[in-house]
């Protein structure tokens, strides 16, 4: 049986006005296409933080493409 993961984008928008997005449930930079519309309809990025689920699919991609 296949765990199937549920993909968020959350958009939070502070007080000041300023805004915020999480992805949960993407792997690797596939969280990145998936916002990339949001984000260009919010302007420019002003930091980015990646969480251990972008960290953990790379690691696993890279370690495949090596026993190869």
């Amino acid at each position: 049986m296949t765990e199937t993961t549920s993909k968020t984008i959350e958009i939070i928008v502070k007080p000041d006005g300023s805004t915020s997005l999480e992805t949960k449930g993407f792997a690797g930079g596939e969280c990145r296409v998936a916002s990339e519309f949001i984000e260009q309809a919010l302007g420019s990025r002003a930091s980015e933080q990646l969480t251990s689920e972008f960290h953990q699919s790379v690691a696993g991609i890279q370690q495949t493409t090596q026993q190869r």
